[in-house]
């Protein structure tokens, strides 16, 4: 198993609320790599279904978890494009002074 994973399953009382918590960590780091990277102004139904698509990867992602970093991946993902929206804000800002 790998940390993340791990340590839910080695923390947490039970191995459904584990699972429950490993589900809300994969779909919470899924919809902020969503949102940071790929997310464009959409009305709120085609919001909605994206959610539930990606609750529904987040199903599939979690079995993947305890014997793939999927969590860490995500972590990664999230971290990647963070720092990229902070690089594309601080040369937007320089070029909105120049």
């Amino acid at each position: 198993m790998y940390p993340v994973a791990r340590f839910l399953y080695m923390t947490l009382p039970s191995n459904e609320a584990a699972g429950a918590a490993l589900l809300a960590v994969i779909f919470l780091l899924s919809v902020v790599v969503y949102k940071l990277g790929f997310a464009k102004k959409l009305p709120f139904w085609q919001n909605f279904i994206i959610g539930i698509f990606l609750l529904v990867g987040g199903f599939v992602l979690t079995f993947l978890a305890i014997f793939l970093p999927v969590v860490e991946g995500l972590l990664i993902a999230a971290l990647i494009l963070v720092l990229y929206k902070i690089r594309l804000w601080r040369e937007k800002r320089e070029n909105a002074a120049s």
